[in-house]
Formats: C-alpha cells, structure tokens, sequence
C-alpha cells in the first residue's frame, strides 16, 4: 500500500498511475481479443449480436464504475486520516452493496433481456445469439463487481500494482478460455462471454486469498461484515453522479454514430478505427486523471489541501507532456496506424483526418481529465457530471451534426474538442472557487467555507 501523502508529488502520482495505465491497456486486450475470436470462428452475425449487445452491458459496467469510484474515494479519504476502523467499515459496506446490486441488476438482466434487445430494435436474425451472449455475461455480475470492488479497495490505499497483477491474470485466462470454449468445446458465442466471467471469478477468488493472506485490515471473510448506513450514503454521493455521467456519455457516443452513419461505410469505418487508435492514445491522461483522484483524496483526509495544489498542478504538466508526444505520432504516424487496420485509400484519409483534429486538443483532454480528478478526490462528483453531460448533449452531439452539414464528415470530428475546451474551462472555474474543499468525507474542524473563500480570493 502506497501512503500519498508523504514524498514528491509528481513522483508519487508517476509510480500509481504507471501500473493502472498498464492494466487500462490490457482492459483493452480484453475486447480486441474477444472481437478477433468471435469474427475468426463465428463469423459475422456472431460478431454483430455481441456488438449489440455491448452497450446494454456497457450501461451496467458504468453504473458499476460510478459506485466503485465512490468506494475509492471515501476509502481513501479514511486511509489518508489514518483512521483504520472507518476503513474497515468503508470496505464492508462496499462488499455488501456490490453483492446485493449485483444480484439485483443480474435478475433484472435475466428477466428482461429480449425486452431490451427488442426495444433497441435488434433484427430478428440475431436476437437468439444477443440473448445468449448476454445472458450469461450478466449471470456472472457478481464476480466481475467482487473483483472490481477489491481493485477499488487496494487503489483507495494507494496500492495500484496488486490490481494490475490480477488483471493481467484474468486477461491471459480470458484468451486461453476463449480459445478452449470457441475453438476446441465449440460452445459459440455463448462460450465467449462465459470465459470472460470464469477468468475474473478466479480473479476475485485470488484477490479475496491475497487480502486474507497480506491485509489484516482488509480480511475478506462473509462471517462479520458489518453494514455502515453512513458510509453507504457517503458512497452514492459520490459514486452515482460519476456512475450516471459514465452512462450518459455512452448513450452519447451512440447519438454520435448516428451521425457518422449519415456518411456511409467508408466514414463508419474510418471512425471505428481511429477511435480505437484514439482509445489508447487518451489512456495516459485517463489514469492520470484517475491516480489524481486517489493522491486527493488521501491528502484531503490528512487535511494535506497544500499537497492537492502541487499534485494537481504536477499532473497538469506530466499529462501535457504525454499529450504533445501522442499529438506529435498521431501528425506524423496516423496514416501508418490507420494502414495496419486497412488498405482502403478512402478509410485511410478519412481517419487520418479524425486523428490530426482531435490529437490537437489532447493537452486540453488531459487537463480536463486532470481537473475531474481534483474534484472527484475531494468528493464532488456532482459538478463534474453536469459539466460532462452539458459538454456532451448541449454542444458536442448538437455541433458535430451542424458541423457536418457544412463540412462534411470533417465537421463531426471537430464536435470533440470543442466539447472538451468547455469542459476544461468549466471544470476550472469552479475548481478556484473552492468550493469541492467543502465536499470532503472526512471533515477537518479548520475547514469552513469562510476559510475557503479567503483562501480563494
């Protein structure tokens, strides 16, 4: 465990987010390799029932976000205030709230799921495998919420590296599982998502083993769990705005493909690919932002706010340098990476044209990110998530389709970064307020917001 509130700042957020970008790149390793599987042995209508069904699951994995985030920050604020019992209480409660969500969610899954896939209007011809594929991957929410929920309790103590052990762990079991399902035991799609929930129950299974082994203070164990009616309340206002902006922003990404779709298969197929390129190419200022989070959160608990201030300010300059170095490859480069997914002249240029454009802001996305994470450790989830949401439905949907009446495809892409300039400067403006100082889980006597508005002045 890693304690954030001692040592050089800039040093301090490098070595926890290093092993969190790692495991956000192998994260991505799990849907590349699932996708590569299913499309080389199942073939096309496979391939699109599991893209289907993708954004129902995406919506759980975002509500699952929000709640571990919450997690993370009130554990971490504990952590930093040294107050261990709290901790403990912190960690109990999120185990037994991620249990009984999870079962929840996987019935209302269960039950419904041919209502969803009809409402989203699926074609008939792959509602059979959507439901399949679905199906079981919600079957097996518990673990993936069990396992989710230890990263978040490790990553609240400042231990980043543990979880990334696991993940590797669960991805390499993932691609031997779909291997053995699919390619030897011929179980289909079906085979596919039940590889993805047996390799991370085995994940949480030795995570629970290690905890019990090395955390005294985090023993997991069923017998005992105690449920903290303030904590729990403490975590949903926290983590529900954070878990609705993760929704929300996936619903909006679904209305932007609605407009790529306006420009035929040459676009779609440029922006699925350069997205994915774009995907990675934003990671760094992601884990970032997310180990941010973390260092203040635990710096608030020791009513350390100086440390939040050169923390912030540190990471501002560390993602700026990542930024202009992937803005530099993807100039340079970005006709070599498109090449290595296509050799369509069209697909090429179109994307490439994707990448110059919105590389140009990544020093913004970064500092955006930067600034969400300032505000998520102190514990304002709240005003990050109207910014998001007003960034993304007031401006970036409504100006990439203005934008691609004029411009042409160009003029979805150029929607992006002016989402992400308001989001910065939005994000800003209420960070010197100093409002989110007043938001803490843990309240220091020598904190009003007298005193926060004299230090603001």
């Amino acid at each position: 465990m890693r304690d954030l509130t001692q040592g050089p700042e800039a040093k301090q957020i490098l070595l926890f987010a290093m092993p969190m970008l790692i495991g956000n790149v192998f994260q991505q390793l799990y849907y590349i390799v699932d996708t590569l599987i299913i499309g080389h042995y199942l073939g096309t209508e496979a391939l699109a029932a599991a893209g289907a069904s993708f954004p129902v699951i995406f919506v759980l994995i975002s509500l699952m976000i929000g709640i571990t985030t919450g997690i993370n920050v009130v554990i971490s604020q504990y952590f930093g205030n040294k107050n261990y019992k709290m901790v403990k209480r912190a960690i109990d409660t999120a185990f037994i709230f991620l249990f009984i969500s999870s079962i929840g969610l996987s019935v209302l899954g269960l039950v419904f799921s041919e209502q969803i896939f009809r409402l989203i209007g699926l074609p008939e011809e792959l509602l059979a495998q959507a439901m399949l594929y679905f199906n079981v991957y919600v079957a097996g929410l518990i673990f993936m919420s069990g396992y989710n929920g230890t990263s978040a309790v490790l990553r609240g103590m400042g231990d980043s590296k543990t979880p990334l052990y696991f993940l590797i762990i669960s991805t390499f079991l993932n691609i031997g599982f779909d291997l053995l399902f699919v390619a030897v035991f011929k179980w289909g799609i079906a085979g596919i998502s039940f590889a993805t929930v047996l390799a991370q129950a085995i994940a949480f299974g030795l995570s629970v083993i290690y905890l019990n082994r090395y955390h005294p203070l985090i023993k997991f164990s069923l017998k005992g769990l105690a449920f903290d009616r303030n904590v729990f309340r403490q975590s949903l206002r926290i983590g529900i705005p954070t878990g609705l902006q993760h929704t929300f922003v996936s619903l909006g990404m679904a209305a932007l493909m609605t407009i790529v779709n306006m420009f035929g298969t040459p676009t779609i197929a440029a922006y699925s690919i350069a997205w994915r390129i774009d995907s990675f190419a934003t990671l760094p200022a992601m884990n970032f932002g997310m180990a941010l989070s973390t260092f203040v959160g635990q710096n608030i608990g020791a009513n350390k706010i100086d440390r939040v201030r050169k923390g912030l300010t540190a990471t501002l300059w560390m993602t700026s340098s990542f930024s202009l170095l992937v803005t530099v490859v993807a100039w340079l480069y970005g006709k070599t990476l498109m090449g290595f997914f296509t050799d369509d002249t069209e697909v090429i240029n179109i994307g490439y044209d994707y990448l110059v454009i919105v590389s140009s802001f990544y020093i913004v996305f970064g500092a955006m990110f930067a600034m969400h994470g300032t505000l998520r450790g102190a514990g304002d989830t709240l005003i990050p998530m109207f910014i998001t949401l007003f960034s993304l439905w007031v401006l970036r949907v409504p100006f990439s389709y203005f934008l691609s009446q004029q411009m042409g495809e160009t003029g979805i892409w150029w929607g992006i970064p002016i989402a992400w300039v308001f989001g910065f400067g939005a994000s800003f403006i209420y960070y010197k307020t100093g409002r989110w100082k007043a938001k803490a889980v843990v309240k220091h006597p020598d904190v009003s917001m007298e005193k926060l508005d004299l230090e603001n002045e």
